[in-house]
């Protein structure tokens, strides 16, 4: 008997988007683009303007830009604010839901922060951004109603060598998906840090609070609602930081864990303590925030919910 074939996710490229298809196709639908920030003095400014300058004011492609500022130590949040975006420190948001950190953790709140019809995410850290980086993931939106949920992929120059998947992905995320949750193999970056939705999708599902949230959406979202909801995006080249090797063992863990949990939720424990040798332990627990249309709070502020 001949395998299964599993559906394929559908694939785009940002150039496939003409800009004015995009601000016909976006008539009353409100857009909000949240960028989770920790230490990010450096470049969080500089994606602020662009975003503000050429999708808010040229084209009202974009009605809101929020910039969750997560327990930063530096001026993050200053100079997110003065290149034009509304920042709420994470700490202030849910408060009776804990005042904990972690990507996951901001993610969450900066969807109920938000107000867009569509949600995009994009990471604090690129320094080279580029509007294409928006439009791309929104055009696979905009253009198919039928399109709930939009990961985009990237080229990474790395050390003067164009590469595909960082480490953790290439490691640990494709190998577990390709086991575990084949339908999603085709999935060229599924950690990538620009992804988002329909606000009706990621309401309903819950939120890992640390690096095992782009993981745990991805497998959540199709589990639930169909692969074919799912699309991705070639968003072109993209340059950010690149974390030194012992700093990429906890985050891998923690993909790991949010992953192998929705395989089977015996098969790895609550927290466990991952001990590199000659560097310090660092605990691995697993916490998630639950959908947030099932907070009092959020129904509140989205009555639709109730009717």
């Amino acid at each position: 008997m001949s395998p299964t074939v599993p559906p394929q996710v559908r694939t785009f490229d940002a150039a496939d988007f003409r800009i004015d298809e995009l601000v016909a196709a976006k008539a009353g639908t409100s857009v909000s683009v949240c960028i989770p920030a920790r230490n990010e003095e450096s470049t969080v400014g500089a994606i602020v303007d662009t975003i503000r300058t050429q999708l808010v004011e040229q084209l009202g492609l974009v009605d809101e830009i929020l910039v969750v500022d997560d327990h930063s130590g530096d001026d993050t949040a200053s100079e997110a604010e003065q290149a034009g975006a509304r920042v709420v420190r994470a700490a202030d948001v849910l408060t009776d839901h804990g005042r904990g950190h972690g990507k996951g953790e901001a993610l969450w709140k900066s969807l109920y922060a938000s107000t867009g019809d569509i949600v995009l995410w994009c990471d604090a850290d690129v320094r080279d951004f580029n509007p294409r980086f928006i439009t791309g993931m929104l055009g696979a939106l905009l253009t198919d109603p039928g399109t709930g949920f939009v990961k985009g992929f990237y080229e990474r120059p790395v050390d003067g060598q164009v590469r595909g998947g960082g480490r953790v992905t290439e490691l640990v995320a494709r190998p577990v998906l390709t086991m575990c949750f084949p339908h999603l193999g085709g999935i060229v970056q599924p950690l990538s840090g620009e992804y988002g939705g329909r606000r009706e999708i990621l309401e309903q599902v819950p939120f890992v609070e640390g690096y095992g949230v782009d993981i745990a959406l991805l497998i959540d979202i199709a589990g639930r609602f169909g692969v074919e909801t799912l699309a991705q995006v070639d968003l072109g080249q993209r340059v950010h930081r690149n974390r030194p090797l012992h700093e990429l063992s906890p985050m891998a863990a923690q993909v790991l864990q949010a992953a192998l949990r929705r395989a089977n939720p015996d098969l790895v424990p609550d927290s466990f303590i991952l001990s590199p040798p000659d560097l310090e332990t660092v605990e691995i627990a697993y916490r998630e925030r639950c959908a947030l249309a099932t907070l009092a709070e959020y129904r509140a502020l989205h009555p639709r919910l109730d009717t």
